[in-house]
């Protein structure tokens, strides 16, 4: 089931976060990912519009949007390959239309998904503080 996010989310949603980040993203240093962590939880997770997605009372995976773009999209590595990641962003597309991801150049797992459903690359940059290319997509209804 997919529902809005609620405080008691919280340690539940970065623990998603966390076991899908370590997979998806092997190649981050480890001072990125403990500075990624405290500002998912201080910064991102109470300033954005997040959805979970909970199966026998415990959040499985969710979506973050910063206005039409995912800010964040991670399922729990047990359960990939079960349409959770499709569902979730099915279920923002019908309340924004177009959207927007960046996702990490040497992020296979996430890139694979996002082309799968249809986005396509717009930019590729830079991003010096994870010392990685990040690649700026987008999908159009």
């Amino acid at each position: 089931m997919i529902r809005k996010r609620a405080e008691k989310d919280n340690d539940e949603i970065l623990n998603v976060w966390y076991e899908a980040s370590s997979l998806a993203h092997p190649f981050l240093k480890d001072d990125f990912v403990e500075k990624a962590k405290k500002d998912l939880r201080d910064i991102y997770i109470p300033n954005t519009e997040t959805w979970v997605y909970e199966e026998n009372n415990a959040v499985i995976g969710f979506i973050s949007m910063i206005g039409n773009e995912i800010g964040g999209l991670f399922v729990m590595p047990s359960n990939h390959f079960k349409g959770i990641g499709t569902q979730l962003v099915n279920f923002v597309k019908e309340l924004h239309g177009e959207l927007d991801v960046e996702v990490f150049e040497k992020n296979a797992i996430g890139r694979a998904f996002y082309e799968k459903y249809g986005f396509v690359q717009l930019k590729k940059y830079y991003h010096a503080e994870s010392n990685n290319n990040v690649l700026k997509l987008r999908y159009n209804s």
